[in-house]
């Protein structure tokens, strides 16, 4: 029994470690993007979810929020049969981004954070969201349970999830993050990134801290999805909020569904 959780104590603490490493460089030598080094927090092992400020430069953020201002329109969730539809439980409005030298960039440093396995061809296109007054959306997962949502042309199901805070104006209240089933962090250190001000029974809620990510695993090892990690974007109490959306599926999605791809706009919303 003691060999069986020392191996896999060992296995979790590698993994940790490696996505430390990487994520002090995102490969800008071979992409041609400029160099850009952050740290990482590792906020939960178990489920594993780990923050990360300053993912975007300034720049970058600048460049996702001028460049896709006319671009929104009503987000859309997707039901049991993998059919599109409007629904009171995500009110928010999302675009999603085609391929160019900035979002390689960005795709790139999402990439390198996972390790050097996980190729471009997982990655779903990058969706942007943005939330005004009063805009949320209810508790979900961002893993599928439907067939028709994780079949070999989507590459399965979503491994791994970035929500990553691009902008939010001066004014914002509300707009969190919240994560229901996650242990709230003991040092108060972590009220610089999460609400401290809510009870701890609530679970987590990340404060839209612009620039700054949250990465977490939605599966388990054996593939079905990790129910720990249903969220919820709350609701924006005053001012507005952007944020993206990062995905990245089990295994390569076809080559119609990626941003690289013949047509953008068909894996747009799932």
């Amino acid at each position: 029994m003691y060999n069986t959780a020392h191996t896999a104590a060992a296995i979790v603490l590698t993994t940790i470690f490696s996505l430390i490493l990487l994520a002090g460089s995102t490969s800008a030598k071979d992409s041609g993007c400029p160099d850009h080094a952050y740290k990482v927090l590792l906020f939960s092992q178990d489920p594993l979810v780990i923050y990360i400020p300053n993912f975007l430069t300034a720049e970058e953020a600048d460049y996702l929020e001028r460049t896709t201002k006319s671009k929104f329109t009503k987000s859309e969730v997707a039901d049991s049969h993998g059919h599109q539809l409007n629904a009171s439980t995500r009110t928010s409005r999302s675009t999603s981004l085609a391929s160019d030298p900035i979002i390689r960039c960005i795709e790139s440093r999402a990439l390198s954070f996972q390790g050097f396995d996980t190729p471009r061809s997982h990655l779903e296109p990058l969706q942007l969201v943005t939330y005004g007054l009063g805009e949320e959306y209810h508790a979900h997962t961002d893993w599928f349970e439907a067939a028709s949502q994780t079949s070999d042309a989507y590459g399965g199901n979503r491994q791994s999830s970035f929500f990553v805070y691009v902008a939010a104006s001066s004014d914002i209240t509300g707009g969190g993050t919240n994560f229901p089933l996650l242990d709230a962090p003991v040092d108060e250190r972590w009220c610089k990134f999460v609400n401290c001000d809510e009870p701890w029974e609530a679970g987590v809620t990340f404060r839209p801290v612009p620039r700054n990510a949250v990465f977490w695993v939605n599966l388990l090892k054996d593939g079905r999805g990790d129910k720990r990690v249903v969220h919820a974007g709350l609701p924006v109490t005053s001012g507005t909020k952007l944020g993206m959306n990062i995905w990245t599926r089990e295994r390569a999605l076809h080559q119609t569904f990626r941003s690289d791809g013949a047509d953008d706009e068909a894996f747009s919303e799932l």
